[in-house]
């Protein structure tokens, strides 16, 4: 890789200097003599590194750093002063410079620091090309079901509106996803989609979290803040476990619903924002009206679009889909390099019943992508729990067992055994050992043996 420098020095001699010598190395290289001009040079071009020095002849070399540094220039800038000293060094380093050089310049030295410059730069395009394959598999509304297909269908049409929006549905089937497909689907796309935990916060904390806060509204309140209905402005603000806020914060919610309107914890002024709500749940609200625990009015101010995501269990068509999606992320972030998951080990997943639903998939196969000595994930880096359904229901003589070499059936039964056991113990070696009938110290040595 080429790296961009800029030398910022007022010696003629030094920064030809330094100049060619960079340039040898096969870097491209901007000069600049004096304040005025490294000021004029960082801001016109993109660089990876400044050698800066500090007894410049129309001010100090600091003074380029810290204005740089509050434009918001990312580039590595190393300190080159004939002054060295350790005030110097703190007063740079203070000041937002990464390295700090005494002159004469040991060229040893620099070209160090143009390696670390263009490591820097190569981290921050993995990372980025890394954070933008995440954004993409978990914000994408990946589906294969036709009841998934349907849900949608039907939430792109809802997204047309600027109706409020009900998702209701068991913990972890990916209520947010579609909250995120909902608003990159509407006319909203470009604003902010802000996220609000419900109950992540106490009561009192979770309205200033929603609706902000003056200064001096409660202890600890130094300075005015604003809400995260104010961040949502021309976005979409998804109230993540609607159903669990307070009957105080359901009516200021039920009014900021019909009005627009609401007042910051401690404030008095009134303020309107216009933003879509998207509200989730987990949670019968219709029994929970019945019981008097949440607001009838309320209720149907949040229900004026309903969609049901489906748990997982109920649309195993999509487990393949998600589990690749998943592995994928998992093995870039983990610099692992292409992986894959075994038929076998496929077929499992898409038999089990996930009580956990998406959240507790997406956690088994991270599981087994920083666990997996191989590119391919086999059963055996599965979870005792997910296994144990296949080995209940599985016989010593079935087909697929035929098909197997004698040995490495009677491992697999062996191991289907015990962790099948374990499953049922809830993890507790010593109940498990005693329904095999063992020792618990044979079975520690059976778990070892088959990595369980």
């Amino acid at each position: 890789m080429k790296a961009r420098v800029l030398v910022v020095d007022d010696d003629p001699g030094l920064r030809r200097a330094l100049s060619d010598r960079i340039q040898h190395w096969g870097h491209a290289v901007t000069e600049a003599a004096d304040v005025a001009g490294a000021l004029a040079a960082a801001r016109a071009g993109i660089h990876d590194l400044m050698l800066l020095d500090l007894a410049l002849p129309d001010g100090s070399g600091l003074d380029v750093l810290r204005e740089l540094r509050k434009d918001g220039v990312s580039a590595d800038i190393v300190v080159l002063t004939a002054h060295g000293s350790i005030e110097s060094a703190v007063d740079a380093i203070r000041s937002g410079a990464d390295d700090f050089l005494s002159k004469p310049a040991d060229f040893d030295l620099v070209r160090a620091a143009v390696d670390r410059a263009l490591e820097r730069r190569r981290m921050k395009s993995v990372n980025r090309a890394l954070a933008e394959r995440v954004e993409r598999l978990s914000g994408s509304f990946l589906h294969a079901s036709p009841r998934m297909a349907e849900l949608a269908d039907t939430a792109a049409r809802a997204a047309a509106s600027n109706a409020t929006i009900l998702l209701t549905g068991e913990s972890g089937t990916g209520k947010q996803v579609l909250a995120e497909f909902i608003h990159r689907s509407s006319a909203r796309h470009a604003g902010p989609f802000v996220y609000v935990n419900c109950v992540a916060l106490a009561d009192e904390l979770i309205e200033s979290s929603l609706f902000g806060h003056e200064k001096g509204a409660f202890t600890g309140a130094v300075q005015r803040k604003e809400g995260r209905l104010e961040g949502a402005a021309g976005g979409t603000a998804f109230l993540d476990e609607v159903g669990d806020i307070s009957p105080a914060l359901q009516t200021k919610l039920l009014h900021f619903l019909e009005t627009g309107e609401f007042e910051r914890v401690g404030g008095t002024r009134v303020l309107s924002v216009d933003c879509r709500i998207v509200a989730a749940t987990n949670r019968d609200l219709a029994a929970a009206v019945a019981a008097g625990r949440f607001r009838e009015d309320l209720y149907y101010r949040l229900n004026v679009i309903r969609l049901a995501v489906p748990p997982l269990r109920e649309r195993p068509e999509d487990i393949p889909l998600l589990a690749n999606a998943f592995l994928e992320g998992f093995a870039a972030e983990l610099k692992r390099g292409p992986m894959r998951i075994a038929p076998e080990t496929l077929g499992i997943l898409s038999r089990y019943s996930w009580p956990g639903n998406v959240r507790q998939l997406k956690n088994a196969i991270e599981r087994m992508a920083v666990l997996a000595p191989v590119p391919t994930l086999s059963s055996d880096l599965l979870p005792p729990e997910i296994v144990a359904p296949s080995a209940t229901s599985a016989s010593p003589a079935t087909d697929s067992d035929r098909a197997r070499p004698y040995k490495e059936a009677v491992r697999r039964y062996r191991r289907d055994l015990v962790a099948a056991a374990l499953a049922r113990a809830g993890g507790n070696q010593t109940k498990a050992a005693a329904e095999l009938g063992i020792q618990r110290t044979f079975l520690i040595r059976l778990m070892k043996e088959f990595e369980i």
